[in-house]
């Protein structure tokens, strides 16, 4: 049995689907594309039911930023003073919150907590992934001293807008339950969310640059660095 040539071109685009989101799966937050024949990205390219799910894959979003304000030796040891700014869904330049922390030496952590949602919700653009700052921290502390970033039991500033039209039920009791959810397989099901786990960033900080937080609709979480505005 023959198949016509648009069949054949259904055929091969799900077929190249299927393997974009192995590859996905395999890069993580690299440019997977760039990992295709040029026949292959021709066809990503110019099939537009492919480029929207590889756009609500592959989405970034800013989420804030840090940077230092000073960094000082006393006694001997270096001490690194840092702003730390979340920033606003829409507005990249207005802040929801703002914190500063002192911390001995120059290699900080960022502990945040990740809500990954099911592949295909989020190939569908149904759902994108949440976050949750917890606490900063440098490498000569144990994390359990960290410093709160968002305060716990309580609903990131950043979502105070948008609830209503999140699809998870009992919005009032998901971030306070957020652990409990997290060894719950039926639950996790239920509400269409692959994982919920701790992620930790962390990088030499230095003045004059400026440390951008990025999240994709798939939980993948880094920093950029770009020269200090």
């Amino acid at each position: 049995m023959t198949h016509t040539d648009n069949q054949r071109g259904e055929i091969y685009g799900t077929s190249l689907l299927i393997l974009f989101v192995v590859a996905f799966a395999f890069y993580g937050c690299k440019d997977v594309v760039s990992h295709f024949t040029s026949k292959e990205h021709k066809l990503l390219m110019e099939n537009d039911e492919l480029k929207k799910t590889i756009s609500n894959l592959t989405e970034e979003t800013q989420i804030g930023y840090a940077k230092v304000i000073s960094q000082k030796k006393i006694d001997g040891r270096l001490f690194t003073r840092i702003k730390f700014v979340e920033t606003d869904r829409i507005d990249n330049f207005s802040k929801v919150l703002e914190k500063e922390y002192e911390i001995e030496g120059d290699v900080i952590h960022f502990d945040c907590l990740i809500v990954k949602f099911a592949p295909q919700m989020v190939m569908d653009g149904k759902e994108k992934s949440l976050y949750l700052w917890r606490r900063v921290y440098g490498e000569k502390m144990n994390p359990s001293n960290g410093y709160p970033i968002e305060i716990d039991n309580e609903e990131p500033k950043r979502y105070s807008d948008i609830l209503k039209n999140l699809s998870i039920k009992d919005r009032d009791q998901f971030w306070s339950e957020i652990w409990q959810l997290s060894n719950d397989p039926d639950r996790l099901k239920e509400k269409g969310i692959q994982a919920i786990y701790g992620n930790v960033v962390y990088n030499n900080l230095k003045p004059n640059l400026v440390y951008v937080f990025k999240i994709n609709n798939s939980g993948c979480l880094y920093p950029e660095v770009f020269p200090d505005f």
